[in-house]
């Protein structure tokens, strides 16, 4: 018989019957709002103590045309570069569903930034983590992509820049995340199987936002703040103080700004060599 478990059996290739345009559209009509692009950066801030430390600082300020029943945005400018942060959307199906109005509502790069478990012995702690691929031990990737062990990210160039951008401000390493919907429920043997296989960390978002981006040609990245582990015996659960956190954001956005910039060079050159002489 065919495995009729509900999230096998998604009708992939059907579209749905409630977007992400619809709702926005709903919270504009309720609150009055205009119909404004968001930041074409912005950042999900799962933990939400990134936002905790902006919420007061110079150069932030609510993006009040923001559509969303859920979440606030705080519009944030550092070093010149603006973007948009919006907190707490912890989890694959909290994060997709932002994720989804983000992209319809303009966003040109999304960008998670979540804390996570060290998975490979090997890893220091703490130390930051891009993920390149992301293990989908979640459900929300499965309403976007067919089953598989894993999901690669949508979006490589990114990862490189993220990983060059961070690497003035901690210990960073790319690779294989382990996304989980159940974080009590890690068991050892889990654990020991997907160091095996050269995962880095454990964390709650990357698996789903990768899956939501290929399907949507969303362009997508995911940084870890690695700060805790099983068999770490100092401190846990630190990923640093709130300037720390926000050199973060700042090499995040500066990253995401230049791959947006070398997209549009490319676009433009493409453009100029596709047209007719003298165009």
């Amino acid at each position: 018989m065919p495995d009729t478990t509900p999230l096998l059996a998604h009708p992939l290739d059907a579209p749905s019957m409630f977007r992400p345009a619809d709702l926005m559209q709903a919270v504009r009509e309720a609150r009055g709002l205009t119909d404004a692009p968001v930041p074409t950066v912005c950042v999900l801030d799962f933990d939400g103590d990134l936002s905790d430390g902006l919420m007061h600082g110079p150069n932030v300020a609510p993006v009040q045309t923001w559509a969303c029943f859920h979440t606030q945005m705080l519009g944030v400018t550092l070093d010149g570069r603006h973007c948009g942060v919006v907190p707490r959307t912890i989890g694959g199906p909290y994060a997709v569903l932002i994720a989804e109005q983000l992209h319809a509502a303009g966003a040109r790069v999304i960008l998670g930034l979540t804390s996570a478990g060290r998975v490979a012995p090997a890893l220091p702690l703490p130390c930051i983590v891009v993920a390149d691929r992301a293990v989908r031990d979640e459900g929300t990737s499965l309403h976007y992509l067919p089953a598989s062990e894993t999901v690669q990210t949508p979006t490589p160039d990114l990862v490189d820049r993220l990983v060059r951008a961070l690497d003035s401000v901690a210990p960073v390493r790319r690779g294989c995340v382990w996304t989980t919907d159940a974080p009590y429920r890690e068991t050892e043997a889990q654990i020991r199987r997907w160091a095996d296989a050269d995962v880095l960390a454990v964390e709650m978002q990357a698996a789903s936002l990768f899956a939501f981006g290929t399907a949507r040609a969303a362009q997508v990245g995911v940084v870890a703040l690695v700060s805790n582990s099983t068999d770490h015996t100092g401190d846990q659960f630190d990923t640093g103080e709130h300037a720390y956190r926000q050199r973060v954001l700042s090499a995040v956005v500066r990253a995401a700004h230049d791959f947006i910039a070398a997209a549009d060079a490319t676009a433009c050159h493409e453009a100029g060599t596709a047209g007719p002489p003298g165009t």
